[in-house]
């Protein structure tokens, strides 16, 4: 009885330290790649972090006489990572939007941003606006207020939207040409032009937005404690010293912190004035279905033809590997350990950006190709392994009879292989099809992509994942099913 009663104050003693531990720090998230002035590795100490981001949440922590610890999560999962619990607060440029703060508990706005249209200098007098891009590319971040604005001019102004995954590749590709405008928030506009010469920003802004800290939707106590320190550090100064450091402070502040100030919650306004009214779940399920059909189709054909080409050249490959002299073989077996080596997610990066200064492939093109030689390398271990799996009997009977080695290929050896190879072509085409997924780096909206977008401003990964899940399933399963009825047709008859 001692011995049970001195392991419960032992656990109990556990507990206690690990619950005091976790209340004396604030765990903040942030996503660190998205670089300066926001959330950076300090360049001269790469273990420690900077940008204005960083500085906030430490003013908080302070407040709340916390330890501030940094959580690394990537941007488009901040909202979900703080909701589960992952960190306290997420602190990153995050824009207040009416699913947020529907889902979660938003902090009063810290600082407003304007969405502005970046062009090349060259450009700066034929696209002064969104309506001025009729049937030209306009890049920005996928599941953001710009994301949504573009939607929205695809219809009423004609523009293409092009949906990338990081804040720095959009102004590379518009000075490489791949695009013809960006549309994003004005300190991340002023930051790339003063990184790469030759882009001129639009003074007009397409929309106004805030960045705001998210907690959990239960954490509305330290919702409160966040919004007084914020409101305190707007009042003394602190907040514009900070901005002023990072030279993002502007004339759009100080109105701003007027309005929260006199005790504004959310600035967030309806065209018609007051807030926001959020859609329902039903009325967002049904205005984003169809582009999660249409990507689904995308994804759909990428596979198919990323699969045929993957196909076809592995089968040379393989053919190549069994049939080839020395050199070819060596050849061969080369480029198949080195794509099987490395990252498929690196070998996109390569034939989009890597090779821009030789080649721009459009961005369709450079998916198809980076999937199909990836997986050619995977058919055609598949189909050496099945060649060399039919009866060497067989063959020696081929060349008795007189049958040439192409003859023995197409007539006797090629067909037994395909029956043997026909199962793991199957499981490797539902693999790319789920690998497909990747290409969202390369700016192709496929049906993850898209999946991510209405999640993201749905508020929850529930029904979007379920519908995403769904659309995977009914892309894969009749192929499966196809498979296994040839498989079952073409089977070896049994003794």
């Amino acid at each position: 009885m001692l011995r049970v009663t001195a392991t419960a104050v032992a656990i109990w003693c556990v507990l206690a330290a690990s619950a005091s531990a976790q209340t004396s720090v604030l765990r903040w998230g942030a996503d660190a790649e998205g670089g300066a002035p926001f959330v950076e590795a300090d360049p001269d100490n790469p273990e420690r972090l900077r940008g204005f981001d960083v500085e906030i949440a430490e003013l908080l922590a302070k407040a709340l006489g916390r330890t501030p610890v940094f959580v690394q999560a990537a941007f488009t999962a901040l909202d979900q990572s703080v909701k589960r619990g992952d960190f306290d607060v997420a602190i990153n440029g995050l824009e207040d939007s009416p699913a947020k703060r529907a889902e979660l508990a938003v902090s009063v706005p810290y600082y407003q941003f304007r969405e502005v249209l970046t062009v090349r200098a060259a450009d700066a007098g034929r696209y002064r606006s969104l309506a001025d891009l009729r049937g030209r590319k306009v890049a920005t971040l996928g599941a953001t207020l710009a994301w949504e604005i573009l939607s929205t001019a695809q219809g009423t102004h004609g523009v293409e939207p092009v949906s990338y995954d990081d804040d720095v590749h959009p102004y590379e590709d518009l000075l490489n040409g791949r695009v013809d405008a960006v549309l994003l928030d004005n300190v991340l506009a002023e930051r790339s032009m003063r990184r790469q010469p030759g882009m001129v920003t639009q003074p007009e802004a397409a929309a106004v937005g805030y960045y705001v800290v998210l907690m959990a939707p239960g954490d509305t106590a330290l919702r409160d404690q966040v919004n007084a320190e914020l409101r305190a550090a707007m009042g003394d100064g602190r907040l514009e010293a900070i901005f002023r450091t990072w030279q993002v402070w502007n004339d759009d502040q100080p109105a701003m912190y007027a309005r929260v100030l006199a005790g504004a919650d959310s600035l967030l306004e309806a065209p018609g004035g007051g807030a926001p009214a959020r859609p329902s779940t039903w009325d967002l399920t049904m205005r984003y279905l169809p582009a999660l059909v249409r990507a689904a189709f995308i994804t759909l054909v990428l596979s198919c033809a990323a699969m045929l080409l993957a196909v076809s050249l592995g089968a040379a490959i393989a053919v190549g590997r069994v049939y080839g002299r020395g050199w070819v073989r060596a050849l061969l077996t080369t480029y198949v350990e080195v794509t099987r080596g490395t990252p498929v997610l690196l070998q996109l990066f390569v034939l989009y950006y890597g090779l821009a200064a030789v080649i721009r492939l459009p961005p369709f093109v450079a998916a198809l190709l980076g999937l199909g030689l990836n997986y050619a390398a995977y058919e055609s271990e598949i189909y050496r392994a099945s060649l060399e799996a039919v009866p060497k009997g067989q063959l020696e009977a081929a060349r008795t009879l007189g049958f040439t080695s192409w003859q023995t290929l197409r007539l006797i050896r090629g067909p037994q292989a395909f029956r043997y190879a026909l199962a793991p072509m199957t499981n490797d085409f539902v693999a790319l099809l789920k690998d497909s997924s990747l290409v969202s780096v390369l700016t192709v909206v496929e049906l993850t992509k898209q999946t991510q977008i209405f999640a993201a401003n749905l508020g929850t990964w529930a029904l979007p994942g379920a519908l995403c899940a769904a659309m995977y399933l009914a892309l894969s399963w009749p192929l499966a099913r196809l498979a296994a009825r040839l498989e079952r047709r073409w089977a070896a008859p049994s003794a």
